[in-house]
């Protein structure tokens, strides 16, 4: 059983709104705008030097830590003068309030229990990923309020909270930040969490040391063509028009040694092409079921589905990419990653869909509460998940944002 739950927004808001009304002379909560149902998005304030950091957390709703990080961290400005040196720090409370309300697991206790209540939006529907596969003028509200603040703010480095269900953590950046790699690694052996050293999110990209990677410059190619969201055109980038970068934390809620081995696989490119042909397995299962519902569904296209189909259009482009490219990386640690990769696709589909065909009672739930639960138990299997107490999640996240801000203060723009 967990120690503690998942706050939600509401919750977070309120602590906020509690920690502003404690140190109103260093402390603001604002409004800075509204989703596309009206729920607002908070930004929290300490400090009012013009050099700022911004704390982005709940840009996925399916990864909740980074809102309880968020609150650790601004106790923290506040107890540390130190860190408000000549810097403010800006804390985003939840970029996507709207899927937040939509992610109803917030005290898991298997992978199962985190999949039945699962969700996350379709690409186009994320607020950060949005500029990546829709054109300016149709970006969802979320996406103008996160590049509003950014504008605003000028930060020198935004960070955005991010996990993953079963893994290990790593660093994301914009621009590499040396010396960042070895508090991050202390802070992960320190806690007994991997350091997920192949992640295949970050396939091919430059490294700045074990589990940190940059993206990589415009001239370069994807590694999995087929996806279309390009981190290059992220709002993780709108930081440089201001000379700034921005750096990614993930930290996961289950952990796994089969991520943090960079032994070489004794054979990637059969093992990859191997986990493709699964993943088209899976997916077609799920499809197969998706198919013989629709009908029944009468025209419904809520977020859930669209999320499910958003997700299952993407496996035959990244089975392709898998099985007729070179391998990105040949480690067992990047097998494993990409073998996490593909069960989740299918997965999460599934664990969407069986949502909405629970919500219509349709007679196709059954079996695939079948599949969810399957896949769930294997996934957890095969990993040998490991559950990471959630204030560990938070106190490895934090440790890592602290020391990209005190490793990027001197940085030239």
């Amino acid at each position: 059983m967990l120690e503690q739950r998942y706050p939600s927004v509401l919750e977070l808001v309120a602590s906020a709104r509690a920690l502003a009304a404690y140190r109103p002379g260093l402390c603001v909560l604002r409004e800075v705008g509204l989703s596309r149902a009206g729920r607002p998005l908070h930004l929290l304030s300490v400090g009012r030097a013009r050099r700022a950091v911004l704390v982005v957390a709940g840009a996925h709703a399916n990864e909740p830590t980074g809102g309880s990080t968020l609150l650790a961290l601004a106790h923290r400005v506040l107890r540390e003068p130190a860190l408000r040196a000549g810097t403010s720090w800006h804390f985003l409370l939840c970029a996507d309030p709207d899927g937040a309300s939509l992610h109803v697991a917030p005290a898991p206790r298997s992978l199962l229990d985190y999949h039945l209540g699962f969700f996350r939006p379709a690409g186009p529907e994320q607020p950060e990923w949005s500029p990546a596969v829709l054109p300016p003028d149709r970006l969802p509200p979320e996406t103008r309020v996160l590049t509003g603040v950014i504008d605003a703010l000028r930060p020198y480095l935004q960070v955005t909270l991010h996990g993953t269900d079963l893994g290990g953590s790593w660093v994301q950046l914009t621009r590499d930040v040396p010396g960042l790699a070895e508090p991050f690694g202390k802070s992960a052996a320190r806690l007994n969490i991997p350091v997920e050293t192949g992640a295949s999110d970050a396939a091919g990209w430059p490294v700045s040391g074990p589990g940190v990677r940059v993206m990589p410059g415009p001239g370069s190619g994807p590694a999995y063509p087929s996806l279309p969201d390009d981190a290059r055109h992220s709002t993780w980038y709108r930081t440089h028009r201001y000379g700034g970068m921005t750096a990614v934390v993930e930290v996961p809620m289950w952990a796994s040694d089969l991520v943090d081995d960079p032994a070489p696989h004794p054979a990637p490119a059969a093992a990859i092409r191997r986990l493709a042909h699964r993943l088209l397995r899976d997916a077609h299962e799920v499809d197969l079921v998706l198919a013989d519902a629709l009908p029944r569904l009468h025209g419904a296209n809520g977020p859930l589905l669209r999320a499910a189909k958003w997700g299952l259009s993407l496996v035959p482009g990244l089975a392709a990419d898998w099985i007729g490219t070179p391998p990105a990386d040949t480690t067992a640690a990047y097998v494993g990653s990409v073998d996490a990769f593909g069960r989740r696709l299918p997965l999460r589909a599934a664990a969407m869909l069986l949502r909405v065909l629970r919500e219509a009672d349709d007679r196709a739930a059954p079996e695939l509460e079948r599949l969810v639960t399957v896949w769930s138990e294997a996934f957890a299997e095969r990993f040998g998940a490991r559950w990471v107490p959630l204030e560990h999640q938070v106190e490895h996240q934090s440790r890592t944002v602290v020391a990209a801000v005190l490793q990027t203060r001197g940085m030239p723009g």
